[in-house]
């Protein structure tokens, strides 16, 4: 190894004649005479020696740095000529070319260009200046190149002057398919648009998103970064950071920087993906000062240096981490490789760059494989002079086989042979011997139109001069101790999606998810990103979604929101829940013990039907106001039962509308029978005649019964019309719906209540003033305290109604209905059946009778007295009562006279003995 590195200090950049610029043709690095000359421009060199003299002339220098696999372009391109040349395709027109070292160079390939401008056969190397190019013939018809898209920006420009069609097989920068710019510019690769595109879908589909870019900063570099940068963006990939690094070896500020970027690359940690737009020997450069660091990354390679033997060969590159590059697709390329095992027997007089690779071959003949590249590297033109003339020992072909890159290589050819059916289709019907039979500007033409049959496929170029080939994803893998370069998946660029041969390939390329390259953790189903401090989107925080919100992928900026009328979600969670719909339920225990309720309260009303039915005779029956009424109550009754059923089970229109109306109906139907007998009884027991004239006028059953009835059913009518109850969906209660009927207008739904309260105040007072009759038979009473008992369910049925919300809100209702309709039921009916079952012999004429007498008696007796007493003060008083009766007719009606001392003659009421008799038959008859 001592020995390499002294040789390679031996071999100072110098000056030498030899392979100085001393005239045109010496520029010339291979060349072949032919009908028709086609240009080449390839950058043999990879880098132009400066001088250090002072001031700077206008000097072309010499060149440093022999690219093998450039050099191997230029052999592709002579092979395809030549193959061209000894096929039938040109029908006898034979192919020419001039090929030029660029020296990556966009000076060097202008000073190239200007070569290819001329007049053909002129004998001086001028460019004429004229206003109309269409009948001038330049030297050369087309240009193959050039190596690098800068050198073909430069290039294609000055070639549009003449409309000179340029094919290039590598230059793949994005902007060199506006036409406008560049008119006369084709390539046999797709743009980097589809390059940046395909690397962000293997980064998005590895799961990266903080990745870091190393680029040359020169056209292809920026634009490069540029196309990269908008793909990342639109597929929220964050790049960490950019370096540029010169575009030129000689820049002295290229070693510090390549420094920089290592340490920018071992600060970021979280970095763990690196995407390298670059030159070859920029990026050896680039891996020496890695390796020395002990960096170990993912390296994502552009198609610049993806197949780059001499890089892959870098001693410990394995311990670099992983490459994964994109190349160009290729095609079969095997008559290429024959033509490299017979290469050493072709002449090299006309061919500079195989005489120069002969020079090397002898220099580093003696190195292994690797220093051998090395030695080639490191050598300048100048170098060479001391071996000039020597032949190598050994040739090794397989050298050059070895350091092939296919992708570029079928390229080459592909362009090459564009070329060739594009000038075949304009020699179909011209001599094309003569270089006079076409010009360039026509061949652009008949390039647009041309299809080439590759692999059995027909490819052409789209309307912005590219072929939209598609790109083989590589990987280097260490295999056998040595790193190979191998396809792992081929990247359809018209569908955007990665192709795999078998599944081992497949398991390579998803091992890649198993490196980390992220600014923050996945965030889970569950978690939404939260934005830190950091200007790139990539780097945030995870949070948990909130209540009723749910994320189901990984990485989401935001929560979607459930809909919170049916659906509900807790915090972090991945998806929502269906609401859980409550109704008083036939199944829920609460409502099968109203239901037993409301069951007990019909049985009842039926028992006490059967039993009033069976003793319709008996006077208990009689006084409760006959058959009839008693059925009207009993059947109202019945109905209040039954209104509770609508209250249970999924709520409908049908039972939202029948329910209160029903209820509020019947009870209305029961409480106007109940006040008709309240208004009997105490007409019946009444001895105030002002009193017992009203209650006269007052009573009017079947109009009564009628009026009070219909006009509750006019408020119901009004309510079913205007303002109707309906089915409503409650969603106060958190994951809950509550199906419930709304009342529609809760004013209607007080009138109702407050109509019915109304009529049962009314009972109440009129049965409150006949409270003291006869204790075996007291209804009044009875009355009155079913309508307390009304009058406290109700009222505690307000605030607890108001208050309570939920699936059990209509039980409340139900407990209500269920509390006054037993406590009336119960206090109307319950004591005359006891009175006939338990009490049967006061349940006779005689004794019913006998009840009556005695408590008339006492009533007309209180009433006389009433009458005739004096303040109970003043004893002194005396009252002399002088029967005064005129006839039997007014003793019987009770008119008579009542004097008191001191006063006037008083007319008045008299009661005879028999007057309690005559009472008690009259109040009977009422009855």
């Amino acid at each position: 190894m001592a020995f390499v590195f002294f040789l390679i200090l031996c071999f100072v950049v110098g000056t030498d004649i030899a392979f100085s610029c001393q005239n045109a043709d010496d520029f010339v690095g291979a060349s072949s005479p032919g009908d028709i000359i086609i240009g080449g421009l390839f950058a043999v060199h990879s880098e132009m020696l400066h001088p250090e003299e002072d001031p700077i002339k206008p000097v072309i220098q010499n060149c440093a740095g022999f690219e093998i696999q450039v050099f191997l372009q230029t052999l592709a391109m002579i092979h395809a000529i030549e193959t061209i040349n000894n096929s039938t395709l040109l029908s006898g027109v034979t192919l020419g070319y001039e090929i030029y070292d660029t020296c990556a160079e966009v000076t060097k390939a202008m000073a190239s260009a200007l070569r290819f401008l001329p007049k053909f056969n002129s004998s001086e190397d001028a460019v004429e200046f004229k206003c109309n190019y269409s009948d001038y013939i330049p030297r050369v018809k087309a240009v193959i190149g050039a190596s690098y898209s800068e050198v073909s920006m430069a290039v294609s420009r000055l070639l549009a002057l003449q409309l000179i069609p340029q094919v290039s097989p590598a230059s793949s920068a994005d902007i060199l398919s506006d036409k406008i710019r560049f008119p006369s510019f084709f390539r046999t690769i797709p743009s980097d648009f589809h390059q940046t595109r395909a690397m962000t879908r293997l980064i998005c589909e590895s799961g990266w998103n903080w990745i870091g870019v190393i680029a040359t900063d020169d056209d292809n570099g920026r634009f490069a970064l540029e196309s990269f940068g908008v793909q990342a963006m639109a597929n929220n990939v964050c790049i960490a950071f950019k370096e540029m690094l010169p575009a030129y070896l000689s820049d002295s500020t290229f070693h510090t920087k390549v420094d920089h970027a290592i340490e920018k690359i071992v600060k970021e940690a979280r970095v763990n993906v690196i995407v390298v737009f670059m030159r070859q020997f920029h990026v050896l450069k680039l891996f020496k000062k890695a390796i020395e660091r002990n960096v170990n990354k993912i390296w994502i390679a552009s198609d610049n240096w993806s197949t780059a033997v001499k890089i892959s060969t870098i001693p410990n590159i394995r311990h670099l981490g992983t490459v994964v590059g994109f190349g160009f697709k290729s095609g079969h390329i095997s008559s290429f490789r024959e033509f490299l095992r017979n290469l050493h027997e072709k002449p090299n007089e006309n061919n500079k760059f195989l005489h120069e690779y002969i020079m090397l071959l002898s220099v580093c003949a003696h190195l292994d494989y690797h220093d051998f590249q090395r030695c080639i590297a490191n050598q300048s033109q100048d170098n060479l002079l001391e071996n000039d003339g020597s032949e190598p020992q050994i040739w090794r072909d397989d050298f050059l086989n070895a350091n092939v890159e296919p992708g570029f290589i079928h390229s080459t050819i592909l362009a090459v042979y564009a070329i060739a059916h594009a000038i075949k289709g304009l020699c179909n019907d011209r001599d094309c011997k003569d270089p006079s039979a076409f010009t360039p500007w026509e061949l652009l033409e008949e390039l647009k139109k041309v299809v080439v049959i590759d692999d059995d496929k027909e490819v052409k170029f789209d309307s912005n001069g590219d072929m939209s080939t598609s790109y083989d994803v590589l990987l280097w893998k260490e295999i056998d101790g040595h790193m190979e370069i191998t396809t792992m998946a081929e990247y359809d660029s018209e569908k955007g999606g990665f192709i795999f041969e078998d599944e081992e390939k497949k398991k390579d390329f998803l091992a890649l998810k198993k490196v980390q390259s992220t600014c923050s953790q996945h965030c889970r189903p569950g978690q939404m990103k939260k934005v830190t401090g950091s200007p790139h989107t990539c780097c945030y925080e995870c949070v948990y979604c909130p209540e009723n919100h749910y994320s189901n992928q990984t990485d989401m900026d935001y929560c979607y929101r459930c809909n919170n009328k049916t659906y509900w979600a807790p915090i972090n969670s991945t998806t929502c829940y269906r609401k859980t719909v409550y109704f008083l339920a036939w199944t829920d225990w609460f409502a099968i013990f109203l239901l037993l309720l409301s069951a007990f309260g019909v049985v009842l009303v039926l028992s006490v039907c059967v039993i009033f039915t069976k003793n319709l005779a008996t006077p208990v029956v009689k006084a409760s106001g006959g058959l009839t009424v008693c059925y009207i109550i009993l059947f109202s009754h019945f109905l209040i039962f039954l209104s509770t059923v609508f209250f249970i089970d999924v709520p409908t229109e049908f039972k939202c509308k029948t329910r209160q109306a029903l209820f509020g109906i019947s009870f209305t139907l029961c409480i106007s029978c109940i006040l008709i007998k309240s208004l009997k009884i105490l007409l019946a027991f009444s001895f105030d005649p002002k009193l017992q004239s009203f209650l006269k006028c007052m009573y009017k059953p079947i109009p009564t019964v009628v009026t009070c009835t219909g006009i509750q059913v006019i408020i119901c009518t009004f309510w079913l019309i205007f303002r109707t109850p309906f089915v409503n969906q409650n969603f106060s209660i958190p994951r809950s719906i509550i199906l419930e009927c709304h009342e529609g207008s809760i004013v209607a739904f007080g009138i109702m209540l407050g109509y019915i309260a109304t009529l049962a105040f009314i009972c109440f007072i009129f049965a409150f003033k006949g409270r003291k009759l006869p204790e075996n038979y007291n209804e009044a009473k009875f009355i009155t305290f079913g309508m307390l008992i009304y009058f406290i369910a109700w009222i505690v049925f307000i605030p607890v109604y108001a208050t309570t919300f939920g699936k059990y809100l209509p039980a409340v209702e139900i407990i209500v209905v269920l509390i006054s309709n037993y406590g009336i039921l119960c206090c109307t009916f319950l004591p005359k059946c006891y009175i006939i079952i338990y009490k049967q012999e006061t349940n006779t004429k005689s004794a019913f009778l006998k009840m009556v007498y005695s408590y008339s008696s006492k009533s007309a007796g209180s009433v006389a007295v009433s009458q005739v007493s004096l303040d109970s003060k003043s004893s002194s008083l005396q009252a002399t009562v002088t029967d005064s009766c005129k006839t039997e007719n007014d003793s019987v009606n009770g008119n008579c006279h009542f004097q008191v001392p001191g006063q006037p003659l008083t007319k008045g009421k008299v009661f005879p003995k028999n007057a309690a008799k005559i009472v008690v038959r009259k109040r009977l008859c009422s009855i």
